[in-house]
């Protein structure tokens, strides 16, 4: 039954991705923007201009252009979403799913850690929060929540600078995600963690953990709070209801009986780091830029700029791909801790 559902889901995205891919084709060519001047400069001669607007097929009809991106075009082939290149680049030539290969990682290894402490600080701390109403876990949990999402990351991001690698000296600068004198290891995954166990290469393992230290502290510390707040509004929830009543005239220990309203208060707790994976995929630019990590938000930011319209339609689409692979894992998830859903 769980395959028909993933099946079925799975349809529902393709769906999805086509919607997201026509309207990002169309919306980007509705901007005041002309990429050609962009690439050959406002004073090019008009047979600069022309030869410019054939090379990037801007002189062909918008229908052609969107078979063309579909990747069912006659006279260019496939070269698009047809072949999975998503399009060559108008600013390096090299297809585009070969650049975002190179930038989504190190997004991923960023917001994927930082979640996964996120969620593990949440929990515990939501639980003694709501045990204890009023007690020191409930305080610090009620003024990090309100304290830390009042400031916009990248400000946090600048502040542990300061404080952790001007004044402790214990960080490294922001100067990319391994020291500078050491050389990364060959791209099996893409993930710079990963790929340096694969190879043994523990010095290089050991330099990107260390770079990772503050963009992750960064982030767990803007994103636990809300995470936290989640668990406890919905433990206290869990707490109070009929069925965790029940259980205590039952006799249930009350390890017991905390695991059952954990699992009732996980399931909003899980869909909000769910939503924040999605958001911080574009977010979390801030934080590359303030740590020179080089991850998919500075490609996005890059592309945007240069007016390089299949880098910014690639962007998109794959961003959405894997929110939607998060939401499809989500739904899974919520069916294991509530039996009442059904797939």
């Amino acid at each position: 039954m769980i395959g028909r559902f993933v099946l079925r889901r799975l349809g529902i995205a393709v769906l999805q991705l086509l919607g997201v891919a026509l309207a990002v084709f169309f919306l980007i060519r509705l901007l005041p923007a002309d990429p050609v001047a962009r690439l050959v400069g406002l004073n090019a001669s008009e047979e600069a201009y022309a030869q410019a607007e054939r090379t990037l097929g801007l002189d062909r009809p918008v229908a052609d252009q969107l078979l063309s991106f579909l990747g069912l075009s006659s006279d260019r082939g496939a070269d698009g979403l047809a072949d999975g290149s998503l399009g060559l680049s108008w600013v390096t030539g090299d297809p585009v799913f070969l650049e975002i290969g190179r930038f989504l990682p190190v997004t991923l290894e960023l917001v994927t850690l930082a979640l996964l402490i996120s969620f593990l600080i949440a929990i515990p701390l939501g639980m003694a929060s709501a045990t204890k109403p009023g007690g020191i876990a409930d305080r610090i949990a009620f003024v990090w929540g309100l304290f830390a999402g009042a400031q916009p990351d990248y400000w946090w991001g600048l502040l542990f600078v300061f404080l952790f690698f001007f004044i402790l000296g214990i960080a490294p600068p922001p100067l990319g995600r391994i020291d500078p004198l050491l050389i990364e290891p060959s791209v099996i995954t893409g993930f710079l963690t990963v790929d340096s166990l694969l190879q043994g290469r523990l010095d290089t393992f050991v330099s990107s953990l260390h770079h990772l230290m503050l963009p992750i502290l960064t982030q767990v510390f803007v994103v636990s709070g809300a995470i936290t707040k989640m668990v406890r509004q919905n433990m206290v929830r869990a707490l109070q209801s009929d069925y965790i009543l029940y259980a205590r005239c039952c006799g249930l220990s009350k390890r017991e009986v905390g695991r059952y309203a954990l699992r009732a208060a996980l399931t909003p707790a899980v869909t909000l780091v769910g939503i924040f994976y999605g958001v911080l995929l574009s977010a979390a630019v801030t934080v590359e830029l303030v740590f020179s990590l080089g991850g998919i938000g500075e490609y996005a930011i890059r592309s945007i700029l240069s007016f390089d319209y299949p880098a910014i339609q690639g962007v998109v689409l794959i961003v959405a791909l894997v929110s939607l692979l998060i939401y499809l894992l989500l739904d899974i998830i919520h069916a294991y801790l509530d039996p009442r859903v059904k797939y």
